[in-house]
């Protein structure tokens, strides 16, 4: 009991940290956003946003090995064995090396040919295009190489170095964004240039932590052929998911390019600038909450995880609704205000991005779950298989001339049919109640956006178009959201906590 109550204090307090981060980079980076369009202009941020997508495109090859690595770092943390741990962590440098190297390769080939030949990108603006895909593939492999010290800080739930170096890199993010108000060089180029430079600074201070504060971080050369047929394994497997995941975004993304040009490039990217800032929330509580679910099955405490599991999917979309809703709304006044110049279907697409992150929150703590289990061939067939279907619909879909935000819709629907076979396949594997999951879970959140829907969207509704009801109806969709979370959506328990907690810390502020 008293390990259980210290766990729940971990990761009350980690999660507490990173929320710190989160609003300090929530700030920045919306504020950077709006700097960068401002500056490069609707068709220059629309080419940095699709060709930095050209890129991207090759985790797919990475992201399946990121993801074994950082399963197999904090499973060995939850079992306590110290020499494995330092084995894992130096072969996992070796293979993101590799994997760095060779997407290098393959986006020189593949990625240059692909820009100049097939792309929808003005002529005059091809050079600077290359430009920013050569810096995205440096600063690309920087972050290769990176993930393993990531991996460590997550593990051993190190979030206050994790947030300080994050504030870190959006202060970085935002100075490069005011050096393009006085730079004469092409403003295009020069950003992808110092975004480069950033993500140098990050790889290092990442690095120096690391091996200062973890004993495992200190490379040395180790071949266990035994564990990399393990990890290959799980990555081969995990390969479908990452493919499926990179489909969805950067590949449609891509098909958006061909089919629609720049500017609706720059629209979806502002919308997914927004979805970022807002979902850190949800990410921050992952972060925090997915050791403890795969050191919790690595240890056999099946009954706190299954704790975890029912309480995270609930918590994620609460925490995403807080500050979705109001958003939703007021997409188009919240737009004006931010932005000097707002490309058409933004506002669309920034619902539409905030609805398919409230779907796909739901599913964070069974994603966690079914990782920690190793087990993932036929979770990765499935539910990868599924997800894979967004590339070839929204291809089918824009083929035939239906709208730019028919892309998003596709995703909101699969991303639901994935989360229904995520609960079947844990059903087999470990017994996860469906049933239990649908009460504690599904029917709750539903009840939950109902309820608080109601009031805000009838003010709306009936009220004049204006920044007063902007104002307003953002106020009354914070307040109905939290009322009916906490009467609706937290059971007596969870609520006597959240009040004590605020209490707790009034009590503070005041002394």
């Amino acid at each position: 009991m008293n390990n259980t109550a210290a766990n729940n204090k971990r990761i009350a307090k980690n999660t507490l940290l990173l929320y710190f981060r989160m609003l300090l980079t929530m700030v920045v980076t919306l504020y950077t956003s709006r700097v960068v369009l401002d500056t490069l202009g609707v068709e220059d941020y629309g080419i940095y946003n699709v060709v930095g997508g050209v890129v991207a495109m090759f985790s797919v090859i990475s992201n399946s090995l990121s993801g074994a690595i950082s399963r197999f770092i904090t499973y060995e943390l939850g079992r306590g064995n110290e020499e494995r741990l330092k084995t894992i962590f130096s072969s996992a440098i070796l293979i993101q090396c590799g994997m760095a190297l060779l997407i290098c390769i393959l986006a020189e080939v593949c990625g240059v040919w692909f820009l100049n030949n097939k792309m929808n990108i003005p002529v005059e603006r091809l050079d600077a295009a290359n430009w920013v895909l050569q810096c995205s593939i440096l600063t690309f492999m920087l972050n290769l190489i990176s993930v393993p010290y990531n991996a460590a800080i997550i593990a051993h739930e190190q979030m206050r170095a994790f947030a300080y170096i994050s504030i870190l890199e959006v202060t970085l993010k935002l100075f490069v964004a005011f050096t393009l108000y006085v730079v004469t060089w092409d403003k295009l180029q020069i950003y992808a240039i110092l975004l480069f430079v950033a993500a140098l600074i990050i790889r290092i201070v990442y690095g120096r932590y690391c091996k200062q504060h973890f004993e495992e971080c200190t490379f040395h050369y180790a071949y266990d052929n035994k564990l990399l047929k393990e990890m290959l394994s799980f990555a081969g497997w995990n390969f479908i998911g990452s493919a499926s995941s990179v489909l969805r975004s950067q590949g449609v993304n891509i098909v958006l390019n061909l089919f629609c040009g720049p500017a609706v490039n720059a629209a979806r990217g502002i919308a997914f600038q927004i979805n970022t800032a807002v979902s850190s929330f949800v990410n921050n509580f992952m972060t925090a909450l997915n050791p403890p679910i795969i050191k919790s099955y690595a240890s056999g405490d099946r009954e706190y995880m299954m704790t975890l599991i029912f309480k995270g999917a609930r918590y994620s979309f609460y925490l995403l609704l807080f500050l979705s809703l109001p958003i939703i709304l007021e997409a188009d006044c919240i737009l004006s205000i931010w932005l000097k110049e707002v490309p058409e279907h933004t506002a669309n697409f920034v619902r539409l991005v905030l609805i398919f992150a409230l779907s796909e929150s739901i599913s964070g703590p069974l994603i966690t779950t079914m990782l920690a289990t190793g087990n993932i061939r036929n979770y990765q067939i499935v539910v990868g298989g599924l997800q894979m279907m967004n590339f070839p619909i929204s291809y089918v879909l824009l083929k035939i001339g239906m709208f730019p935000e028919i892309t998003m819709i596709v995703a909101i629907v699969i991303s639901q049919i994935s989360t229904w076979a995520r609960l079947y396949m844990l059903n087999k594997m470990l017994q996860l109640s469906v049933s239990t999951f649908l009460k504690e879970v599904y029917s709750n959140i539903i009840i939950v956006c109902i309820m608080a829907i109601i009031i805000p969207f009838l003010f709306l509704y009936f009220a004049t178009p204006s920044l007063l009801r902007c104002i307003i109806t953002i106020g009354i969709s914070i307040i109905c959201t939290l009322l009916t979370t906490l009467y609706i959506g937290c059971n007596k328990d969870e609520r006597h906590f959240a009040f004590a907690k605020i209490a707790n810390y009034i009590k503070h502020i005041h002394q």
